[in-house]
């Protein structure tokens, strides 16, 4: 009778011993939470910096927003006329030389032209002309979402 129980009491140790030196199953989510955060916030702060820089105020329209995955050129016309791809001012010559050159490499690239609601119509369509004229066929319009009314 002795024997079975110093039996059992061994067999019970074992048991222990390999629960200490078992795997931890469970998953330490602390860093997956930083990282996400530090995404967070570099996305937030570099999020207003994407956006084009020369104010225009587009016309409204009622059609949807297009999914395009490349980049596209856009060109921006103000008020005054002036147009400018990027931050950059350009005289309508230059400005089509140097959408030549961003084109270059991609033969089906998307130019737009953003133009103020108060631009004479005759400065947007020289500027489309322009392009046109250059081989550029894929040019488009950028207008704001119609706001109910």
């Amino acid at each position: 009778m002795s024997m079975s129980v110093a039996g059992g009491g061994s067999g019970g140790g074992r048991r222990r011993r390999r629960k200490r030196n078992a795997p931890m199953s469970e998953i330490n989510v602390t860093p997956m939470v930083d990282v996400m955060l530090v995404l967070l916030i570099v996305f937030m702060v570099a999020a207003p910096l994407l956006t084009v820089g020369v104010p225009v105020d587009l016309p409204e329209s009622q059609a949807q927003s297009l999914n395009i995955p490349a980049e596209p050129v856009t060109l921006s016309v103000t008020l005054n006329g002036e147009i400018f791809i990027g931050d950059e001012q350009f005289s309508l010559e230059q400005a089509i030389a140097r959408v030549n050159e961003m084109a270059a490499q991609d033969s089906e690239q998307r130019i737009y032209v953003r133009a103020d609601t108060s631009v004479d119509y005759g400065a947007v369509m020289r500027v489309m002309g322009a392009l046109s004229a250059a081989g550029h066929s894929r040019i488009g319009l950028v207008t704001a979402q119609e706001t109910g009314r």
